[in-house]
């Protein structure tokens, strides 16, 4: 068989599962998140959420809001230097990201195994 048949049988049966692993992957709503960041952040995401007193008057002023939050969650850098610290049950994890308004903020929360804690949210 020539090269150029073999080829275009190998495009042809690698085209067709890309397509099938595309759709049955699709549908499971799948996540890759590989990298130490996504993972933290994907946990993060993943469990209830509450809010302690102190970040919830941080959270009445104008400057902050749950939007800023739950983005900072999303597109946020984990600041391992600060972060998996030992705390109480759990562990304590330090967030970089940006408001709205695109002022640096620090989050800091405390991961449980059932539930995470927004402990406080600072301007940078």
């Amino acid at each position: 068989m020539k090269f150029v048949y073999r080829l275009s049988y190998y495009l042809f049966g690698f085209t067709v599962g890309c397509v099938f692993l595309f759709f049955v992957l699709n549908k499971k709503n799948t996540r890759c998140s590989y990298m130490p960041n996504a993972r933290v952040l994907n946990d993060l995401r993943t469990k209830p959420f509450h809010y302690s007193d102190l970040a919830s008057q941080k959270l009445a002023q104008e400057w902050l809001d749950t939007i800023d939050i739950k983005n900072t969650l999303e597109y946020g850098d984990v600041d391992f230097d600060r972060s998996n610290i030992k705390y109480k049950n759990g562990k304590l994890y330090t967030v970089i990201g940006k408001t709205t308004k695109n002022q640096p903020i620090e989050v800091i929360v405390e991961n449980y195994e059932n539930r995470v804690i927004l402990r406080d949210v600072k301007k940078q």
